[in-house]
C-alpha cells in the first residue's frame, strides 16, 4: 500500500522548502492537502512527481515548486478573497482555502469544474465556489479580489482579469516566452499593475491568453 502521506512530506522537504519557500501557511496546506485525491485516477502513483502532472491533453496540474513559489509571492492572508484559474481538479483551490478566507475557482471544462467540486466536497473543503467558465473572463460577479493566480501558461494577461483585481493586491502568472517560462507577480497600485520577475517555470499555454497577432501586409 502507497505511504502517500510520507510521500507528501517528501514533497515538501525536497520540492518546496529547498526553493527557499518557508511560510507556515504554504508548508502546513501542502502537508494535509491529499494531492493525490485531486489528480486523475491512472496519475495517483505520481501525484507526487517533481514534475507538471497532465489533467488533460493541454492542461496540467502545477509541480509543486512552482505552486509553493506563486503561493509564496502572492502573500495570502486569512482574510483574503482569491481568484484561482484554471483550477484543475481542485488541489490548488484546497492549498490556497487553508490560506485564505475564500476562493473562487474558475474551470473552462464543465466535467472537470464538476469533478473539482465533488473532490473538494470529499476532503472537507467547502470555502471553494467551483465555477465553469472562460478562464480568460475570469469571475467579476464575486471580485474583485486580494489575489489571482493563474495556473498556466500566458502570453499576455487579458484587461478583463486585471480589472478584478483590487487595488493593493497581487496577481501571479507564467508569461511564456519563446521556449522559456517567467513567473512574474503584478501589484496593483493606483489603477495599474506592475509586474517583476519571481522566478523560472513552464506550463501550457492556456486558451484565451494568446497575445493578440496583428495582421501582416
Amino acid at each position: 500500500m502507497t505511504d502517500f502521506a510520507a510521500r507528501r512530506t517528501m514533497m515538501v522537504d525536497t520540492q518546496v522548502r529547498p526553493n527557499d519557500v518557508t511560510k507556515f501557511p504554504i508548508i502546513e496546506a501542502m502537508l494535509t492537502i491529499p494531492r493525490e485525491d485531486f489528480v486523475p485516477a491512472s496519475r495517483r502513483a505520481v501525484a507526487y512527481s517533481g514534475e507538471n502532472l497532465p489533467l488533460s491533453d493541454k492542461r496540467v496540474m502545477l509541480e509543486a515548486r512552482t505552486l509553493a513559489k506563486m503561493l509564496d509571492a502572492l502573500d495570502i492572508e486569512p482574510d483574503h478573497l482569491v481568484l484561482d484559474i484554471a483550477c484543475g481538479l481542485g488541489y490548488s483551490a484546497a492549498v490556497i482555502a487553508r490560506m485564505a478566507e475564500a476562493v473562487v475557482a474558475i474551470e473552462d471544462d464543465e466535467d472537470m469544474a464538476a469533478e473539482a467540486q465533488t473532490r473538494l466536497a470529499d476532503a472537507g473543503v467547502y470555502n471553494v465556489a467551483v465555477l465553469a467558465g472562460a478562464l480568460a473572463e475570469g469571475n467579476a460577479k464575486q471580485g474583485p479580489y486580494d489575489a489571482i493566480l493563474i495556473e498556466g501558461g500566458v502570453e499576455e494577461v487579458p484587461a478583463a482579469i486585471i480589472d478584478q483585481l483590487k487595488e493593493g493586491g497581487k496577481i501571479a502568472a507564467l508569461f511564456v516566452e519563446g521556449s522559456l517560462g517567467v513567473v512574474r507577480i503584478g501589484h496593483r497600485l493606483n489603477g495599474r499593475v506592475n509586474w517583476r520577475y519571481a522566478f523560472h517555470a513552464h506550463a501550457p499555454l492556456l486558451q484565451g491568453f494568446e497575445r493578440e497577432r496583428g495582421f501582416c501586409l
